[in-house]
């Protein structure tokens, strides 16, 4: 496997140069507790030259910034983290940021963390306020960048007007992007983005594995991502992930999920799966070092469009 380290973007308008595709750590830690079981996943990423994580607070209600926290010493400069900050509705204003930014420097073990977002755009307190409490975040040396996750194209609009007030850039919108879910294409959120010069890092990028060609109407998937998709949308999906598997044989054997990622960075998105093995690691990492054509990208497109 080729070492990606040649291939860093930047992270919006800053210096901040990271891979092209990150590692979701959603599934990292469990019930506040580390997992020092996923140091080779960990080790691996490194190793390929993914810098990138994203955690958050709720992820395993900081299992995952601790397990996290257990591997970065050793990584200094060479591990890029994103962590988020849950707006809940008894929290509402900038003391409550900063207390939970210190907190999960702590979990990480670090003094600085890369990057914080907020989590999601959710009253009582207004966008405006939150912008004021990251922009105090980053005079306070607390973080080196800020963003927003799930914010749409008004609201981030917003984040972004109040930010440059303290000449402080908005650097990424964290937010639902997969070949199957294009509503940032179609609401103007992912224009906007480029606009803006807001980096779009997509979560979920491969729709749950339903990219994959893992799962089909003979084998649907259990769990959350079962309740989540139904068996009815499951055979309407199969002619885009065939095509998926098409093209990925005209690139020397690529599988559906690492054309899914490269489709993702074509459009000038950050995807970041999941990975808690090795192999994950590998698989996620074969998305990089070739690119889709043009014909092919309209192609892909075509194909989702009819499920509109």
């Amino acid at each position: 496997m080729n070492n990606v380290q040649s291939d860093r973007i930047t992270l919006g308008a800053s210096d901040l140069r990271v891979s092209p595709i990150g590692i979701g750590t959603n599934s990292w830690g469990a019930n506040r507790q580390a997992d020092p079981g996923l140091q080779p996943t960990f080790a691996a990423a490194q190793d390929i030259g993914i810098n990138f994580f994203d955690t958050a607070e709720i992820y395993g209600f900081g299992g995952s910034e601790r397990t996290l926290g257990q591997f970065l010493p050793a990584a200094g400069q060479k591990a890029v983290v994103m962590t988020k900050f849950a707006p809940l509705p008894w929290r509402l204003g900038k003391p409550s940021l900063i207390a939970a930014l210190q907190a999960s420097l702590r979990r990480l073990q670090v003094t600085q963390v890369d990057l914080y977002l907020i989590h999601f755009p959710w009253p009582p307190a207004a966008i405006e306020i939150w912008m004021e409490a990251l922009a105090e975040a980053v005079k306070s040396g607390l973080t080196r960048l800020v963003g927003v996750s799930n914010f749409n194209a008004v609201q981030m609009g917003r984040a972004h007007a109040a930010l440059a007030k303290h000449g402080i850039p908005l650097a990424c919108n964290q937010v639902e992007y997969s070949l199957l879910k294009r509503v940032v294409e179609r609401n103007g959120l992912l224009a906007l983005c480029r606009e803006l010069g807001v980096t779009l890092v997509a979560y979920r990028p491969v729709t749950g594995g339903l990219l994959t060609g893992r799962y089909t109407p003979e084998n649907p998937p259990q769990g959350w991502r079962g309740r989540r998709y139904s068996r009815a949308y499951l055979p309407r999906i199969q002619p885009v992930v065939a095509l998926l598997r098409q093209v990925g044989e005209a690139h020397g054997g690529k599988t559906p999920s690492q054309v899914a990622l490269n489709w993702l960075i074509y459009k000038g998105a950050l995807p970041i799966p999941g990975a808690t093995k090795v192999q994950h690691v590998h698989e996620n990492a074969g998305a990089l070092g070739w690119r889709l054509s043009e014909d092919e990208i309209a192609s892909l497109d075509a194909a989702e469009d009819k499920l509109q």
